[in-house]
């Protein structure tokens, strides 16, 4: 269980157990729970978006070429700040590089199961990502579930941390929804590789994969909605709270899903695919790339 949810789970007014016991139960530091985090400053929520808009183009570019492009168009700032504002946001640049740091010790990382496969049909593959979503006075990250074959984004959700129940939430909802698929698949990520995401689908009997470090190209689907999704909505309005963003958020997945054609299925919607399960006259199965040696 997260930090944040323990600290959710902590009643003030409870009269029985006291702030103190509650935490010891929880195994939570009662300086963790008072803490209040405090904001980005609006310099580096600038950068933040700065930063994210030219990853989209550049996902390729690490701290260094990053702190180039800022210091190019007037932000005269260090390498270690943009280093700590890439981490915060998630941000990886994509090419191959020795490991520097470990997974969680904890928590096992799966095989790459796509290698080459054919995906011939829905709830063959789901995938999931998060992706960090600017605001005009702060960030939120948004986690997806998507059906590889169709494209459609079977459930959503947005958090302020980086945590694992968001991502848990969302794939209840997709399984609750939709069924569940053959084969699962993520990057390693701590909120992916965490017991409770993959226990739910080891419990639903679901074959959990698992990219490549630095392999963006392994979950190409889902990168490619958050394109879509970044240029045709986020970066075209600025959110002032959480509410607003997510009733934007509510219209543009329901527009992608049901509206937005796809030419990839001669112009149909995500969501006909998924539920007609439809593949064009004479187009040959879809094939993951090849993951590198």
């Amino acid at each position: 269980m997260s930090c944040e949810r323990r600290r959710g789970i902590v009643d003030k007014g409870y009269p029985r157990l006291s702030v103190r016991r509650q935490c010891a139960i929880l195994q939570l530091h009662r300086s963790t729970y008072y803490y209040q985090p405090t904001g980005e400053s609006p310099l580096n929520l600038k950068l933040m978006r700065r930063i994210d808009e030219q990853f989209m183009e550049t996902p390729f570019f690490g701290s260094r070429r990053m702190l180039n492009v800022l210091r190019d168009i007037g932000y005269g700032v260090g390498r270690d700040r943009v280093r700590r504002l890439m981490r915060k946001m998630g941000l990886t640049a994509v090419y191959q590089k020795p490991r520097t740091s470990m997974p969680h010790p904890d928590h096992k990382v799966y095989p790459y199961l796509l290698r080459n496969l054919a995906i011939l049909r829905p709830n063959q593959v789901w995938c999931a990502d998060i992706t960090y979503i600017p605001m005009k006075h702060g960030f939120l990250y948004l986690v997806a579930v998507m059906d590889w074959h169709s494209r459609a984004v079977l459930s959503w959700r947005l958090s302020n941390t980086m945590d694992t129940d968001f991502c848990v939430s969302a794939l209840e909802e997709a399984i609750n929804r939709y069924g569940v698929p053959e084969i699962f698949n993520t990057d390693q990520g701590s909120q992916f590789t965490s017991y409770e995401f993959t226990g739910r689908l080891r419990e639903a009997g679901t074959r959990i994969s698992m990219d490549g470090r630095g392999r963006w190209m392994d979950n190409v689907m889902i990168e490619r909605l958050w394109r879509s999704l970044k240029y045709e909505c986020v970066y075209l309005r600025e959110h002032e709270t959480g509410g607003q963003l997510r009733q934007t958020l509510t219209w543009w997945f329901d527009f992608y899903n049901h509206r937005r054609p796809h030419f990839a299925f001669d112009g149909m919607k995500p969501m006909n695919v998924y539920q007609q399960g439809f593949k064009p006259e004479g187009a040959p199965p879809l094939a993951c790339p090849e993951k590198a040696a």
